[in-house]
């Protein structure tokens, strides 16, 4: 029976309630999308044979249809030429092949029903493969979408780092700036602090003015006296 063993499972299958049980939806929905692929190249393989053989039954029913009524024609003729012999043996054949029709009803509804259903699953499976193509384009879009977003995320940070590592080595430097103008303004204290006290020391160490000498001079010229 080939595919059409599978008519059942495959139209009762229902792909979105088996991908949301998926932990990984790409690779779920890549590995579905080979099976429908191959199930759906079987319908395509096992078609020809199956409307071969409806056609098959619809043409032995036509044919046994046209047989029947032939021979119902016959016995009506029988019948209007006064023959009830002869009509009597058309009807007799007439009824073997309403008997024979039947079993041919009967097989070519089953080859109905199978070409039916072989459309019916060529049709199921075109269309799962299309919705799941649909989705997997759709999650590959997200996908890149986020790892767009993690790339800008990660650019964000590195600039942030950076800002934070240049603030870091600013506030150093403004440190090291303030620590060397403190000890400056501590030696220019300590300098002043040291010419205040050397200024007496200073003053005597001199050479003395001139009128200090004037002075000294007549000093020593009134000691004389």
């Amino acid at each position: 029976m080939g595919i059409l063993s599978r008519f059942k499972e495959i139209m009762a299958s229902n792909i979105h309630a088996l991908l949301d049980k998926s932990e990984n939806p790409e690779t779920t929905i890549r590995e579905y999308m080979r099976m429908l692929s191959a199930d759906l190249g079987k319908v395509k393989a096992e078609m020809a044979s199956v409307l071969a053989d409806e056609r098959r039954a619809k043409r032995a029913w036509d044919e046994c249809r046209s047989e029947i009524d032939k021979l119902q024609r016959y016995a009506e003729k029988a019948v209007e030429a006064g023959d009830d012999q002869r009509a009597i043996k058309f009807l007799e054949r007439k009824a073997a092949l309403n008997e024979k029709l039947s079993r041919l009803q009967a097989a070519l509804d089953v080859a109905a029903s199978n070409a039916s259903n072989m459309k019916r699953m060529q049709d199921k499976l075109a269309s799962d493969i299309g919705q799941l193509e649909t989705r997997l384009a759709a999650l590959q879009g997200k996908m890149a979408a986020a790892k767009a977003q993690q790339t800008l995320n990660d650019i964000s940070s590195a600039v942030n780092g950076a800002d934070s590592a240049l603030a870091a080595l600013e506030e150093k430097v403004n440190q090291a700036y303030a620590e060397a103008m403190a000890i400056a303004e501590l030696r220019a204290e300590a300098n002043d602090d040291l010419d205040e006290l050397l200024a007496p020391y200073s003053q005597s160490e001199r050479s003395p003015s001139a009128e200090e000498e004037l002075a000294a001079i007549k000093e020593k010229l009134n000691k004389k006296k």
